[in-house]
């Protein structure tokens, strides 16, 4: 059973509890539109060979689970409680940053044609710059987790949506440079995706260190507040810290293998002879 509650918040809710319906239209809205928008266009693709090729069901799966996971995140109670759990918004803001974006990206089809010089492509080649991408996701990370910012984003309650959203369109950038989903529109190889990668994952592993070891509570919302699951600010501070390192530990895995595979190509390239001419083409020069 759930603990009698506390100034009209229970503080030891079930996940029951958390996953209840509350909606915010803010977010609900693009998200339906969006999720609406892919399915016509999925099923679209079935109707030929070339299509269900592009296509296939396993990417379509992977969307429909980010989508979920993206109502559950903002339509839930649990958006409710910022001020009652550090821990459990740290949590929120991390599904939303470091799982459903991957997810998305990941579920969008092969081969999209787009020219980078005119309309959409033009615009995703400029968002999907490395350096703008790691510059927003940057400054995110960072304004709103030094105690002004965050502060004032709980004071403000701009926190519950506001901050959610920045976080995903932020990590929607980063994990798009990463997984290079439209390769029309990012020339960028393996090897700068994972120095991005590793770039990228530096802001936030900086920001979770500080919370694990820093011994007093850094955000003035939290200092004296009724915790969840009868935790002290300063646990739930720390907690906060191991949520969002272990968070951005698979994103900086894959940056490793990146490089890893990068390294691979130029040692097998650098002991290759150099390429004969066609018959018929004259030698080049010597360099």
């Amino acid at each position: 059973m759930s603990a009698p509650a506390a100034g009209g918040v229970n503080l030891n809710p079930t996940l029951a509890d958390l996953l209840t319906l509350h909606a915010q239209p803010a977010l609900l809205v693009p998200t339906l539109l969006i999720g609406a928008w892919y399915a016509w266009r999925f099923v679209a693709s079935r109707r030929t060979g070339d299509g269900r090729a592009r296509w296939p069901v396993w990417r379509a799966a992977l969307f429909a689970v980010g989508w979920v996971l993206l109502l559950l995140t903002t339509q839930s109670r649990a958006a409710t409680l910022t001020q009652s759990s550090m821990a459990l918004y740290m949590a929120r803001l991390m599904i939303l940053a470091e799982i459903v974006p991957p997810l998305l990206v990941l579920g969008l089809p092969r081969g999209v044609r787009l020219d980078p010089r005119r309309g959409v492509g033009r615009v995703l080649n400029l968002l999907l710059d490395p350096w703008l991408a790691l510059a927003v996701w940057t400054a995110v990370i960072v304004f709103w987790n030094i105690p002004a910012g965050f502060n004032a984003s709980v004071v403000a309650n701009t926190a519950a949506t506001l901050l959610p959203g920045l976080y995903l369109l932020s990590s929607l950038l980063v994990w798009s440079v990463i997984l290079r989903p439209l390769p029309a529109v990012q020339p960028a190889g393996i090897g700068s995706r994972g120095w991005f990668g590793l770039l990228a994952a530096l802001p936030m592993m900086s920001v979770a260190s500080v919370w694990l070891y820093t011994p007093r509570v850094l955000y003035q919302p939290f200092v004296n507040a009724l915790c969840l699951w009868n935790l002290t600010p300063l646990q739930n501070q720390q907690l906060s810290g191991w949520i969002m390192m272990l968070a951005g530990l698979p994103a900086l895995a894959l940056a490793f293998i990146q490089l890893f595979q990068w390294l691979v190509g130029l040692t097998e390239t650098q002991g290759l002879p150099p390429a004969r001419p066609a018959p018929g083409q004259p030698p080049e020069p010597p360099a």
